[in-house]
């Protein structure tokens, strides 16, 4: 039996999470949000620490309003950077191993190869920057630290892109969508299986691993396959980025070589529409939708 700590409970990683922990009743959860814990706060990290002792503790907080960070570059850094470093500490004082949750932004999407986890980064916005500093305070606090980049991410908890396109299809007979930017999505209930998978291999090798789905897409591409599976009568037209200019820039190209979760861990990745399909049959199940 081991207690397990998960920060950022409330969010799409952090509910996959709750709802996959029913599955491991051996193991003591417990999920904590801003309302419980803030994770800014040191003191607040020591005394849950103290209170709980985790054996692991999974951080899904996340400042992840990238066009937002541009402005809110405080609260970006405080969340994404000065929060995991809390956690790191904590971690390394209290003998407990270390998963943290990071992003493909920290690349700057010039590339053409899917990025290994040794490849140099250079993010290119102020959330990518907050997300980079958060890995190297992690890593900087505590030498035992699994780092999980991850990209693309939806679920049917929280505000994310599928959840937008099926709001957007409802409402309007053309959608535009941007075709010139190439990534991988994840479905966050595929991360917290791997992530819980990783907990309970009794492997633990610490470093940087990369996630997704299995496939390579562009936006118009995801957009494209949420219109058919969900069967919505709405045209959705390919553009470009500059057609659709955002506060924050975004990589072109942020496809991830997930080769080393696959061999470390012998998790076997699952298709991107695959899992979009399975999202999507959850949503349509909801009273709201």
């Amino acid at each position: 039996m081991a207690n397990i700590l998960v920060t950022g409970a409330n969010g799409q990683l952090g509910s996959e999470i709750r709802a996959l922990s029913e599955s491991y009743p051996e193991h003591q959860f417990l999920f904590n949000d801003r309302d419980e814990v803030d994770i800014t706060d040191a003191q607040q990290v020591e005394a849950c620490f103290a209170e709980f002792q985790p054996d692991y503790c999974i951080n899904c907080a996340a400042y992840t309003a990238v066009d937002k960070a541009e402005t809110d570059q405080e609260i970006a850094y405080q969340i994404n950077a000065v929060a995991v470093k809390n956690l790191a500490t904590a971690c390394t004082r209290f003998g407990t191993r270390f998963v943290h949750v990071s992003t493909d932004y920290v690349f700057d999407g010039a590339g053409t190869e899917p990025y290994k986890e040794d490849h140099p980064t250079a993010p290119v916005s102020v959330y990518g920057k907050t997300k980079l500093q958060g890995e190297q305070e992690a890593l900087a606090g505590n030498k035992d630290v699994i780092i999980i980049r991850t990209s693309w991410v939806y679920s049917e908890y929280g505000n994310n892109f599928v959840k937008t396109m099926l709001r957007l299809m409802q409402s309007r007979p053309e959608l535009g969508v941007v075709a010139d930017q190439y990534g991988s999505p994840t479905y966050a209930a595929d991360l917290a299986a791997a992530i819980l998978q990783i907990v309970n291999a009794g492997n633990w090798q610490q470093g940087i691993f990369h996630f997704s789905n299995a496939g390579v897409i562009t936006w118009h591409n995801f957009a494209q396959a949420i219109q058919e599976l969900s069967g919505l009568n709405c045209t959705v037209k390919a553009i470009a980025t500059s057609d659709y200019p955002t506060p924050a820039k975004r990589p072109a190209y942020s496809v991830m070589s997930t080769q080393k979760i696959q061999q470390v861990y012998g998790i076997t990745l699952k298709d991107w529409k695959e899992s979009l399909r399975v999202c999507l049959d959850k949503l349509q199940a909801l009273p709201h939708t």
